[in-house]
């Protein structure tokens, strides 16, 4: 199935280079340079995902993340020289689904758009299911377990957030670490395990008998 990605980036030559790039691998990318046509544009055709720079005409990035995740429902990814933390999170407040600083390699854009349309899927049939447990607001960066806000730290949020998106599959250490943004490449699996036992403690799970949180030996951990 064909892939249609808005992409809102004044550089045209970067455009046009991952435009022929994308086709390869069945995405469509339409690029506009001018944020105001882009945001007249998603008012009259569809698109699976958003590709954003942040340095832009007329109106900053991160606003216009804002703008675009408050009136369409889609998997927005900011694509930005600007690799300031700063600039990360308040894009991640803003509504956006990745980051991805520049320059990058064209593979991995294919890879992150893949893997943002997954969970973004996943949350849109999760989030009519009354029965789950677990609630995710974006916008707060918080999990709310049975309508209380669990006091999770940036690293818990994440993880905790990529557990309830894949829920039921196999989760590996590898995929945690390129999943989120407050862990570094180098961060060793210890670091993570105990990240996870702090997670494992806040939503009341024992790691003895999992109602949440299975350990899989030698390949990961299974959200349940």
């Amino acid at each position: 199935m064909s892939i249609r990605i808005l992409m809102i980036e004044d550089d045209s030559e970067i455009a046009e280079l991952l435009h022929k790039y994308l086709k390869r691998f069945d995405m469509f990318l339409e690029n506009y340079e001018e944020p105001y046509d882009a945001l007249d544009v998603l008012e009259q055709k569809t698109f699976d995902i958003v590709i954003l720079d942040l340095t832009l005409p007329d109106i900053d990035g991160l606003e216009l993340c804002k703008i675009i995740s408050e009136k369409h429902h889609l998997p927005i990814i900011i694509s930005s020289a600007r690799s300031d933390v700063k600039d990360k999170v308040i894009g991640l407040e803003m509504g956006a689904d990745d980051y991805l600083s520049k320059p990058y390699n064209p593979r991995e854009l294919v890879a992150r758009i893949n893997s943002v349309l997954r969970r973004f899927e996943l949350k849109s049939r999760r989030s009519s299911d009354s029965d789950s447990e677990f609630d995710i607001d974006e916008s707060k960066m918080e999990i709310i377990k049975n309508g209380k806000a669990l006091p999770l730290t940036v690293a818990e949020y994440e993880i905790l957030r990529l557990f309830i998106n894949n829920r039921g599959r196999i989760v590996s250490r590898e995929f945690i670490l390129n999943n989120t943004q407050s862990l570094s490449v180098d961060s060793i699996d210890r670091s993570i395990d105990v990240i996870i036992s702090r997670i494992r403690k806040k939503i009341g799970d024992d790691s003895r008998k999992p109602s949440y949180i299975k350990t899989v030996k030698g390949a990961g951990y299974k959200f349940l």
